[in-house]
């Protein structure tokens, strides 16, 4: 080949043969699975938008399939890698396959979780093969502590990708959905067969697509606040939001008017409203001082 270009992604082989000479198994406990396949990274990489001006994050990098491909595509990338061996290896990997983009890689590892502040530009999209294990919480915590992300792609396990997606009055609606819509306009944006891991997965994966809401949701409301609204709301699905949000508002007769004033049903459920409706009734939560004149 007279480019060099089509060589510096990991194939089956190049990726067997890293983790042999790191001596690294994937492990369950990670929720760890190496894609395998050229084609799947940068195809991920296409469905991301990924831009040549853009700062990209990638968590949980592994052994650098999907990082290369970013490399090839993005500005700069920073990679999140808790596992020290992983962490260890990954400058190596983009120095060997990638050494004139090197300067472009950079390499924080740590937790996802706790991170707080990253190295370089502000990141302007994140795109990740999530551990399935965690990849909620850290989608969720990303998004929150770097708002200056416009796009996210990411891979998580199938149902978690209905989950996140999922519109008011789905079975599968829930916490994530909603929290997800927070930030986002959320969207599956395809399928991944279970082929192209290493070892194969025994579900299906799923990408989900995220676009930062220009306008943040129209709220006095804080986002812890209407989050514990979501939370109480989900935690006891099968009830009404009278019932489900009694503990929240103080009694069931504080969530009823809480859920009037926010113009929704006290008989409604959960799973039926907006991030905007979970935000109305957060807004009209009855102050401590209204409950302390009643029965205890």
């Amino acid at each position: 080949m007279s480019s060099t270009e089509p060589d510096a992604l990991l194939g089956p082989a190049d990726i067997r043969d890293l983790a042999a000479k790191l001596g690294v198994r994937p492990t369950k406990q990670r929720g760890q699975n190496f894609v395998i396949d050229a084609n799947t990274v940068r195809r991920i990489v296409r469905t991301a938008g990924v831009r040549p001006d853009d700062v990209v994050v990638e968590v949980g990098p592994g052994l650098g399939s999907l990082t290369l491909a970013l490399l090839e595509a993005a500005d700069r990338v920073i990679a999140v890698e808790i596992d020290d061996v992983l962490a260890a290896a990954l400058p190596a990997t983009v120095n060997a396959r990638m050494p004139e983009r090197a300067d472009r890689f950079a390499l924080v590892h740590s937790d996802a979780m706790l991170v707080t502040e990253l190295p370089g530009p502000a990141p302007t999209a994140l795109v990740a093969n999530l551990p399935y294990n965690v990849a909620v919480p850290v989608l969720l915590t990303i998004l929150e502590r770097f708002p200056s992300i416009e796009r996210t792609l990411v891979m998580v396990q199938s149902e978690v990708a209905d989950r996140l997606a999922a519109r008011p009055g789905n079975k599968v609606y829930g916490v994530p959905s909603v929290k997800a819509n927070w930030y986002a306009d959320v969207k599956r944006a395809g399928a991944i067969g279970r082929n192209v891991f290493w070892p194969a997965p025994n579900v299906d994966s799923g990408l989900v697509s995220l676009v930062r809401r220009t306008e943040p949701i129209a709220t006095t409301a804080s986002r812890a606040e209407v989050f514990a609204v979501v939370d109480a709301a989900f935690a006891q699905r099968r009830k009404t939001l009278r019932a489900a949000l009694s503990g929240w508002a103080g009694s069931a007769p504080a969530a009823e008017a809480a859920l009037v004033a926010a113009g929704v049903s006290p008989q409604a459920r959960g799973e039926a409203l907006t991030v905007e409706e979970f935000a109305a009734i957060a807004e009209n939560k009855p102050e401590a001082s209204e409950l302390s004149g009643g029965d205890k």
